[in-house]
């Protein structure tokens, strides 16, 4: 297949036995054609090394073939700003985002009224994905109006929280409800839960009313004065373990909203005297790379980085191309290691 011209879309379309307008949907990704077809198309065109001319797809389309990566500013140990989990994240949407051919964009959340107009009004995305949120009753206003103006953006959070958008998240609740069965299988009764439990926080909510759940499953009541607020720093999980210690609380077993939490309580928990797991059981949630890492090694309920930033992406350009998409509801693991004991 030799061609001494540069190929064009006609030429693929002639030796496909297709019109011209389905090569152009096929390499663009659109729907509507067929998976064989598409497939035959794709082979010509790499074997003619054809490359789809961008600029002009895009001056077509009105895309920018670009999505934008926004972080919510956390308070780190760092100067990074950027949740621990959400770097595992990362390289998983670069990728697919390569594979999809877009280019992407990372920056910070800007908490102003005016997103779309920074980005897909203005042609740098044709959407966002959203990481992080701080205060969920404050964040939802910010969603509200990307909603309003008709952005196409898709975050990482609580799948269940109303008026959030189209969202990804993990079995918050599932993942929750299978490490407080963990603890109550190795014998441990009086299991405090470090995290804000609240609206203002919806993934740490569910992740409380899972470890309930299954409490009330085997028959035991849940304690109030067990449960601690925390946000998702060591800091704030070493306060939370330290007021728990304060209250004389009779506790055996910690369950932490977060790994940062669970690693700042084994701090505070050490500094007492407290033997991990000897007296106290402990299990974070989100498996990242500082909890196998930890001393002792902190178990964990893991939530799959690598399977959420590609459906993030995916969710994504689906919302863009104007396919039926909707929440994806992804599955955890609990990882255990030796700060449980068994």
């Amino acid at each position: 297949m030799g061609m001494q011209r540069k190929p064009t879309s006609f030429d693929i379309a002639q030796l496909a036995g297709v019109s011209q307008p389905t090569v152009s949907r096929a390499l663009r990704g659109e729907a509507g054609v067929n998976p064989a077809t598409r497939m035959r198309i794709e082979s010509i065109a790499k074997q003619l090394n054809y490359r789809v001319d961008k600029a002009a797809s895009n001056l077509r389309t009105r895309h920018s073939q670009t999505l934008a990566l926004l972080f919510f500013e956390d308070p780190t140990a760092d100067d990074s700003l950027i949740n621990p989990f959400f770097h595992s994240m990362l390289g998983s949407i670069i990728r697919a985002c390569a594979e999809y051919d877009h280019d992407l964009l990372i920056s910070f959340q800007q908490l102003s009224s005016d997103w779309h107009t920074d980005y897909e009004d203005a042609r740098k995305a044709d959407g966002l994905i959203l990481l992080g949120y701080g205060d969920f009753e404050l964040y939802r206003t910010r969603l509200k109006a990307l909603q309003d103006a008709g952005t196409h953006f898709v975050r990482w959070g609580s799948v269940l929280s109303e008026g959030a958008g189209l969202t990804v998240g993990c079995d918050n609740r599932g993942g929750a409800g299978a490490a407080t069965r963990h603890l109550l299988g190795i014998g441990r009764r009086r299991i405090g839960f470090l995290g804000t439990a609240s609206s203002h926080y919806p993934e740490f909510h569910e992740r409380y009313r899972g470890h309930v759940e299954a409490l009330q499953d085997a028959g035991i009541a849940a304690d109030p004065g067990l449960q601690v607020d925390a946000i998702t720093t060591e800091e704030s999980g070493a306060d939370a373990a330290q007021l728990l210690l304060d209250s004389s609380a009779d506790f055996d077993a910690i369950l932490a909203a977060s790994d940062l939490i669970a690693i700042g309580a084994m701090r505070a928990l050490q500094a007492a005297g407290k033997r991990i797991p000897e007296d106290v059981s402990v299990i974070g949630f989100d498996d990242i790379p500082a909890a196998s890492s930890a001393s002792p090694p902190l178990t964990t309920v893991m939530q799959d980085a690598r399977l959420a930033g590609r459906t993030l992406v995916e969710t994504l350009i689906g919302r863009i191309r104007e396919r039926p998409v909707g929440p994806a509801l992804l599955p955890t693991k609990l990882i255990v290691r030796k700060s449980c004991g068994a």
